[in-house]
């Protein structure tokens, strides 16, 4: 293998078969490379290659042997199914059995090569390996050239993730062969040599080492702590030059006067908090700075968010622009349902409505102006060509929709604000598309700072212009550990609005095991005959097919207890509360069907709502004041919250009933606390600490590997990684003297979602 190179496919070094070709594709193996930065996700005891003549009981060995004969029986008593082969070598016969994993047997077949690792057993002096790993190999031979079994200096072994056709064992085989042949030696270090010496780092070839053949766990510790702090190195390189790239271009001053602000802010129905106050003066701060805001709005459901918007926005359009002291400024606003952009249109009609203020409404059914003509204090529907009409001539200051704002044929003439509500439901390509919705002249050459962006897919990267970019406000509900927040919107600024209003009562949330369940319904009952409702949430669609559980090798029998949005709703009907009206939503529905739901709902029409946690983002029912969360223990603490949040939207004593079917010590406690966390942001770390963060989020989630997640439990390594990637760029922002550290920027930008 001397001819390999980092670049090498894997196909081309490796006798590969096709279930192994598509394991490898499917966990993004492609090259030696790849496989290189393929990490371990835990470490075991390393495993003895052996003679079947020289293993005794208690051993962790590795075998290879010629299966000579394979069955799959029952056992006597229980039926359980057993998979059992038997394995020769040169010294003896040794017999593996697998107990609910029938197919076992079918992975090697007789006549063919095997190696197995495991621990060794024995049952009347018989020696046996008990639920081994086993694997197909070519030969007999424990020294062939570049096997693993070739090295004895690795003291713990690292165990990796698998995938169908790929074993821990294989991929272990398989990198040990990559570092034989000093591949690791040819990769370029994409941190600099100072940071390395700075925060006591191994270069990238000793790292790699160290991680997939340590000789002590020491060695594995610090090699996963450099691999953590680089991946967190490249993400905020990647965000820190996004937001160097947006904020390069010019943007509107806006400074309002402060009467006006008051006097705007004196017509709420309530008191502000000290956090919305708060969240106001960083936004106005921004407005007055002259670049481009780029700022996350991250509260609770219930804190003020859409308040804070409104203020932000009332900022905007009573300050006109320098060229036109006639004009208004502009505002766009979006929401990721139309349900959603509805009530945000109806709740800035209150806002605004002493203004005078022209807005409209676009999702993808319908169009309407605020205020009527005929009814000033009502909005009125219009056509889209007189509503796009408007926007491009100025005459519609606040334009508030869906995706629909992204289209090509909304143009804005003076768009100085974009806000966009519930973020995390768009992808980055979406939120900043609306961004780039300002009137663009011709391209001048700019004095301002230039900067190539190595983001991917985003509209950050705009061409100075003689225009104006609109400054940008996210908001979420959605309770982020301040760790992650600061990773994966490393290029916003972070304001928390960490108060609710006053005379909200505080959620009464209960832990709701089986047996008090009935106790539970009679309890809702009483709320619904007192003219509330109520949220049922379930974490599936539809009931698991029954066809085939219960087999080895089967999916999680546990599925079958979850409970299910169509059975759920079916039993309730029958046996629970059939004098009520209920209704379902999930997300096979179309989103008219899904709407229509939510409007019925929302007007009362429904008592009851069945859902999956596609209602987390939802409309505004201040009725339903209580929610039931089925299988919590498969739930986030942070999403639990979210759920939770739906029916904190009045005065009313709100409820939430936690049910779960699990009576383990680990998930009761939990669970509990949801009812001791102050606010969504403690749950989420709490959340990050329980359940780790591969489950918060990890490369499902966000596209960020298990160990990224794991440094996202530190706070000073994010800290430390923030701080470098903004000195790094401060000095040279295109990353001249790092040619290569650009390239892994957007190599890492491409795999990685911030969503």
């Amino acid at each position: 293998m001397s001819h390999v190179q980092p670049h090498t496919r894997l196909e081309d070094i490796f006798r590969l078969q096709p279930v192994q070709k598509v394991a490898l594709r499917k966990l993004g193996l492609h090259t030696t490379r790849d496989l290189l930065y393929y990490l371990p996700a835990r470490y075991g005891d390393q495993a003895k290659a052996k003679h079947i003549q020289e293993l005794q009981e208690g051993d962790l060995a590795t075998i290879c042997g010629k299966v000579v004969k394979s069955t799959i029986t029952k056992a006597y008593v229980r039926k359980i199914p057993i998979a059992e082969i038997i394995l020769e070598d040169a010294t003896g016969k040794v017999r593996a059995t697998w107990f609910h994993q029938a197919y076992m047997a079918k992975k090697v077949p007789e006549g063919g090569f095997a190696r197995i690792t495991g621990a060794v057993s024995a049952r009347k002096s018989a020696l046996y390996f008990a639920n081994p790993q086993i694997e197909a190999v070519e030969s007999l031979d424990l020294m062939q050239e570049g096997s693993l079994f070739a090295t004895g200096d690795c003291t713990v072994a690292p165990v990796y993730p698998e995938s169908r056709g790929v074993s821990s064992l294989w991929l272990r085989h398989h990198i040990q062969r990559v570092l034989k042949a000093k591949v690791h030696e040819l990769l370029i270090d994409p941190i600099p040599p100072d940071l390395l010496a700075r925060y006591h780092l191994p270069a990238l070839k000793t790292a790699l080492v160290w991680i997939h053949a340590p000789h002590r766990e020491a060695d594995a510790r610090a090699a996963r702590k450099r691999f953590a702090f680089e991946e967190i190195f490249l993400i905020q390189l990647a965000r820190q030059q996004a937001r160097l790239a947006y904020q390069a271009n010019p943007a509107f001053t806006i400074a309002p006067a402060k009467s006006l602000l008051q006097a705007f802010t004196k017509r709420f129905p309530f008191e502000p908090t000290v956090a919305q106050e708060r969240a106001v003066a960083h936004i106005l701060r921004d407005f007055k700075a002259g670049k481009p805001m780029t700022r996350l709005l991250e509260g609770d459901v219930g804190s003020g968010k859409t308040a804070v918007a409104a203020t932000a926005a009332f900022a905007a359009i009573s300050t006109p622009p320098k060229d036109n002291r006639h004009a208004h400024l502009q505002v766009g606003y979006m929401a990721p349902t139309e349900i959603l952009a509805k009530q945000h249109f109806e709740s800035f009609i209150q806002y605004f409505t002493h203004t005078g203020v022209s807005m409209g409404l676009i999702t993808g059914t319908e169009c309407r102006k605020f205020p009527s003509k005929s009814s000033p204090g009502e909005s009125t529907h219009i056509s889209k060509p007189q509503l796009l009409k408007w926007v491009a001539n100025g005459e519609i200051s606040i334009l508030i929709g869906t995706h629909a704002l992204i289209q090509k044929t909304v143009q804005f003439k003076n768009i100085s604000l974009v806000i966009v509500d519930e973020q995390h439901r768009f992808g980055v390509h979406q939120r900043l598309q609306l961004a780039q919705k300002h009137t663009h002249t011709e391209a001048v050459k700019s004095k301002k700072l230039k900067v190539k962006s190595t983001v991917s897919s985003t509209t950050y990267n705009l061409p100075p212009t003689t225009s104006c970019v609109p400054h940008l406000l996210s908001m979420t509900a959605t309770p982020i550990p301040r760790t992650l927040a600061l990773t994966i919107y490393g290029d916003l600024d972070l304001t928390l609005l960490d108060q609710m209003p006053a005379g909200r009562k505080p959620i009464l949330t209960k832990i709701v095991l089986p047996a008090l369940r009935e106790e539970m319904n009679t309890e809702i009952r009483a709320h619904i005959k007192d003219g509330r409702q109520l949220y049922v949430i379930c974490p599936r669609i539809d009931p698991p097919s029954l066809e085939g559980y219960g087999r080895a090798g089967d999916p999680d029998t546990g599925m079958l207890q979850m409970k299910s949005v169509v059975e759920e709703a079916a039993r309730l009907r029958k046996s629970v509360f059939q004098d009520c009206s209920i209704g379902i939503v999930h997300s096979k529905l179309l989103p008219k069907e899904k709407d229509k739901v939510m409007a019925d709902f929302s007007a009362g029409l429904l008592q009851i709502l069945v859902a999956t946690s596609v209602v987390e983002v939802g409309v505004n029912v201040p009725n339903a004041t209580m929610i039931i969360i089925e299988g919590a223990e498969r739930f986030g603490l942070a999403q639990l919250h979210q759920l939770r949040g739906r029916v904190l939207r009045s005065s009313h004593q709100a409820y939430c009933y936690v049910f779960t079917e699990s009576k383990t010590a680990k998930t009761v406690a939990r669970l509990r606390a949801l009812t001791t966390a102050a606010n969504g942001f403690e749950l989420a770390e709490r959340d990050l600490e329980l359940r780790g963060a591969g489950e918060l989020g990890g490369r499902k989630q966000w596209g960020i590997s298990d160990i990224g997640m794991e440094a996202i439990k530190n706070i000073k390594m994010v800290e430390a990684a923030r701080e470098a990637a903004r000195t790094l760029l401060s000095n040279d922002p295109e990353l001249k003297q790092y040619p290569h550290l650009t390239t892994c920027v957007a190599s890492k930008n491409a795999l990685t979602h911030f969503e």
